[in-house]
């Protein structure tokens, strides 16, 4: 007897993160650090249309306390320049200037992971502990029925 596919049902187990190979070589990140900060940027100007480059550089040096200008903004989304990278310093800044966690939420899923934020942390939190709570039961009530049976 085949079974059918079922089209319209997701892969169980396709929204688990998963760390990306550590393949010697593979884990380049310029470019795609490039195009997140493009990103940023434009999603920042869509938002507020007066939030250009330049209001962006000035707060991310108000920030950090570190001169950055809009020219070094847009050094750090030219994807061919590969020996102009944005620091790893600069990024949260540059995400408190944008209003974003663009970069944050790559990074962690990067590792593997997923970025959780307010009300969504707590209640991961919330659910890792009753995770934590039911493994206990569980093992609670095994050493009991162990405990009745030696005497």
């Amino acid at each position: 007897m085949s079974r059918r596919s079922d089209g319209l049902t997701g892969e169980l187990f396709a929204a688990i993160p998963r760390p990306a190979p550590s393949v010697p070589g593979s884990m380049d990140y310029r470019t795609q650090v490039a195009f997140l900060v493009s990103e940023m940027l434009a999603v920042a100007k869509a938002r507020d249309p007066e939030m250009d480059r330049a209001m962006i550089a000035a707060k991310v040096s108000r920030l950090t306390g570190k001169d950055v200008s809009k020219a070094m903004l847009d050094g750090y989304t030219a994807e061919s320049r590969e020996s102009f990278n944005a620091p790893a310093y600069l990024m949260p800044a540059l995400e408190v200037a944008c209003d974003s966690t663009i970069y944050s939420d790559w990074n962690a899923s990067v590792r593997g992971g997923r970025m959780v934020l307010g009300p969504a942390a707590i209640d991961a939190e919330i659910g890792r502990l009753q995770g934590d709570r039911s493994e206990i039961d569980d093992r609670l009530k095994e050493l009991r029925q162990l405990r009745r049976s030696v005497r």
